[in-house]
Order: structure tokens, then sequence, then C-alpha cells
């Protein structure tokens, strides 16, 4: 049976950076996993007293259900003020709600940040870190993946250029040590 990893892109945007690298690490996942890309478009924000009355909605019920059935993690991540994305921060909330059924819990991961600017998504990288430390969620270290200047590394067909997908194939066999390491 293939181990199913979770791909989490904290771009909604059509033709997003952070899609377009997701992508192409996926890609580079040998047979035996299945990337499985999450939608996180239609997960409504995370409201406690839903669960606490007892009502998630349903957006919530599947996601917290997908993400269950998921033997890893890829955050794939712009960064929006210095920080994460809305959507990519609210899934982690949901995920980890209600208390004590947190559904990320010990599930190896790994973060990618995606940026057209020089600074690679620095400061997104790491609140998202933070984050994930609380949801122990233990994630690769090095070889760390801060994806500047991503605009040059994007050929005019949409493809991504050679040497960043040797780069990226250098943190996918990482992370899949790390992966079964970790299972």
């Amino acid at each position: 049976m293939k181990k199913k990893i979770g791909f989490f892109v904290g771009s909604l945007r059509k033709n997003s950076y952070s899609k377009t690298v997701a992508t192409a690490i996926s890609s580079l996942f040998p047979e035996e996993y299945e990337p499985v890309f999450i939608n996180l478009q239609e997960l409504q924000m995370y409201n406690q007293d839903l669960d606490d009355e007892g009502t998630p909605t349903a957006a919530w019920t599947a996601f917290r259900e997908e993400v269950k059935q998921l033997s890893g993690l890829v955050f794939v991540t712009p960064e929006y003020n210095r920080s994460v994305p809305g959507v990519l921060k609210n899934a982690l909330d949901v995920g980890s709600r209600p208390y004590g059924q947190n559904v990320w819990d010990g599930k190896p991961g790994l973060v990618v940040s995606v940026s057209p600017g020089a600074l690679s998504a620095f400061g997104a990288n790491h609140h998202l870190r933070q984050s994930l430390v609380f949801l122990n969620i233990p994630t690769l270290q090095q070889p760390e993946a801060y994806i500047g200047n991503v605009v040059n590394l994007i050929n005019d067909d949409g493809t991504i250029a050679e040497n960043t997908m040797n780069f990226f194939k250098t943190i996918v066999d990482s992370y899949l040590i790390f992966l079964e390491k970790n299972s």
C-alpha cells in the first residue's frame, strides 16, 4: 500500500509560484508514495464554538479525516506580511482541534518556502515551524528549503529549471529518509 503524502499549499492563487514548486516536488516522490494535494480553499475559518457544540462544518470533518490518512506532510508556503498565509494557519488550527484530537500529531513534515524576492519567505518558513513544533510535527531540518527569486527558476513552459529540480530531489531524498525514521 502506498504511503500518502499530503501537500498543503499556502497560496490559493491559480498560477501560484508555491503551487508550481509543490507540483514539481511532488513529481519526485518514488512510486511507493502517493502525493495528495489537500484543498484548503473550502475550509471555513476555525470557530471553537462549533466544536464545543458538536457541530463542526462538513469541510472541517472531511479535512480532519483526510489528514488522518496521511503518512507525511509537505507544507509549501509563500510569505504574507512576514508570516504564513491565513489559509495555511487556519488549516493547522482546524486539524489541531477539538482539544486532544490533533490529527497532525507525530506526522513527519517538510517545510518549503517560496518567494519571488531574495529573502525566500524566510519569515513564513520560521513562523510555520513554530506552529509545527506545538502540533508535534517533527520537521526536517536539513537541507533547508528556502526558494527565493522563484520567477528566475521557472522556464517559459512552466517547468522548473533543471538545477533547481536537482536541489528539489536532494530535499525529497532527505525528507524520505527522515519520514521513514520518524514513521
